[in-house]
């Protein structure tokens, strides 16, 4: 039975393989480095056994409230507002499509509400790969800025906003 935990430092992390480059290389060379020796964010892992199934990883962000559609930011102070960012999310490639995903961002999700409750949290933005944008846009995330400037060869992530709110309804 699957079971999603944080990263530890003896994860075996070599065999994994989602398809992306660069998601793969994240996972093996920094996701390690970046938790345990700069503390700039944490790699939660989907395992079955020994074997990884997927990563989300997770960062403190902050918004401004002119980031918001107009509805939201008439009610919103105008200093930088806490959210958790999902800086990545990948699944082994033999597992895409089972829920392995769907578990981790729902995951992220809860992250989120503790987050709201310990030391306050708007929502969660996510750069989300051009060719994943309807996939997060099923639970709602919004876009948050138009996207200038990408090529074929490397399109530019698209940032996605989840309020709060629609957190609670997307856990539902």
């Amino acid at each position: 039975m699957a079971s999603i935990r944080a990263l530890s430092s003896g994860d075996d992390r070599t065999a994994f393989r989602s398809g992306n480059e660069e998601l793969d290389r994240f996972f093996l060379k920094y996701a390690s480095l970046n938790q345990f020796v700069h503390h700039l964010g944490v790699t939660y892992v989907t395992v079955e056994g020994d074997r990884v199934l997927g990563y989300a990883t997770v960062a403190p962000a902050t918004l401004q409230g002119d980031d918001f559609p107009s509805v939201r930011s008439r009610k919103l102070p105008r200093y930088p507002l806490p959210a958790l960012r999902l800086a990545r999310l990948a699944v082994q490639k033999e597992f895409q499509g089972k829920g392995v995903g769907t578990g981790l961002l729902r995951y992220v999700f809860s992250l989120a509400l503790e987050m709201s409750a310990k030391v306050g949290c708007v929502g969660i933005l996510v750069d989300a790969k051009p060719t994943a944008v309807t996939y997060y846009s099923e639970f709602g995330f919004e876009h948050r800025v138009p996207v200038a400037g990408q090529t074929v060869d490397r399109p530019e992530p698209v940032l996605m906003f989840l309020p709060l709110d629609r957190v609670r309804d997307a856990i539902a």
